[in-house]
């Protein structure tokens, strides 16, 4: 029998798919990982749903699982939204700045700029989220959010767009991949080796896909993934190899072996406004401060490691 779900397993389950892995999951929600497993084992009992398949001691969410999770998604970012509201009004004498980010740039990246800014700008409010590019660009024009830092490039009048921590992609591989022999991956290297894709209608995988296809290389796809750190979880858990920005890599550098590839193309992230912004003393303080962490951080993964 169905039984009525709670609140503590929805949120395990929307963590394990965002975080990758159920270990990363349980350490956001500071919970122990025996736990969470146990978590996701009671939804699934109490659903009746196979939500996740086990490839190699790791969870990979069924098709079921991600339509569950799309669902998900969408109520909590409703929620968030109420939450964003309440906020402004207890608020509404504090100056607020609203800032949307993906995934790959919501570790260290988001930490360092805003850390910057708020240091600059005492007494100011941030509100941070991580969603993808697209909703972001939807926000930045509805004026739920004043700045956006995004991969997919913007086509959108309202929308004010600088390139932003531009590098060659680079080949990431599991330690120990025979690739990892060359210091160079070429396209002729990854026919018939294991790929793990972003999703398809992905800003990077078409800029990938038209490299790869332009030398007459189809990749064996074995996976896609629709973040970056789950991508680089199963890179480094075997699953496959990939190409990607290097800065996603972040603090799975020392997992997985990076190695460059050519032909050379760069992958640029976004950063984003409103033109019309209603706070454009804050948007400029914090895209200077987003400039100066972003010269700062690409310093540093301009050399792949030599794993």
């Amino acid at each position: 029998m169905v039984r009525r779900l709670n609140l503590r397993q929805v949120e395990a389950f929307k963590a394990v798919i965002e975080y990758g892995t159920v270990s990363r999951a349980a350490e956001m929600m500071n919970v122990s990982q025996p736990a969470m497993s146990k978590l996701i084992a009671h939804l699934e009992a109490d659903t009746g749903l196979r939500l996740f398949d086990r490839v190699k001691g790791r969870l990979v969410a069924t098709r079921r699982g991600m339509r569950l999770y799309e669902e998900i998604d969408r109520i909590f970012a409703g929620v968030r939204q109420v939450e964003n509201a309440v906020e402004a009004i207890r608020r509404d004498e504090q100056s607020r700045l609203l800032i949307g980010v993906m995934p790959a740039l919501s570790g260290s990246f988001i930490q360092e700029a805003t850390s910057r800014f708020l240091a600059r700008q005492p007494g100011v409010f941030c509100s941070v989220q991580s969603r993808s590019s697209q909703w972001i660009s939807d926000a930045l024009v509805t004026h739920r959010l004043d700045v956006g830092l995004i991969i997919a490039p913007v086509d959108n009048p309202y929308v004010a767009a600088e390139p932003m921590m531009g590098h060659p992609v680079v080949c990431i591989l599991p330690l120990g991949h025979p690739l990892t022999a060359k210091e160079v991956i070429t396209p002729r290297d990854l026919a018939g080796v294991p790929f793990i894709s972003f999703d398809p209608e992905s800003h990077t995988h078409r800029s990938i896909s038209r490299v790869l296809e332009g030398h007459g290389v189809m990749p064996e796809v074995v996976m896609v993934a629709n973040v970056s750190p789950t991508l680089c979880e199963f890179v480094a858990a075997g699953v496959g190899v990939s190409l990607v920005h290097p800065l996603i890599v972040g603090g799975l550098r020392d997992k997985i072996a990076i190695r460059r590839f050519e032909p050379e193309f760069q992958l640029d992230f976004q950063l984003c406004r409103n033109r019309d912004s209603r706070n454009a003393r804050l948007v400029a303080a914090f895209l200077e401060s987003a400039r100066e962490a972003a010269a700062e951080i690409s310093r540093t993964i301009l050399t792949p490691n030599p794993a």
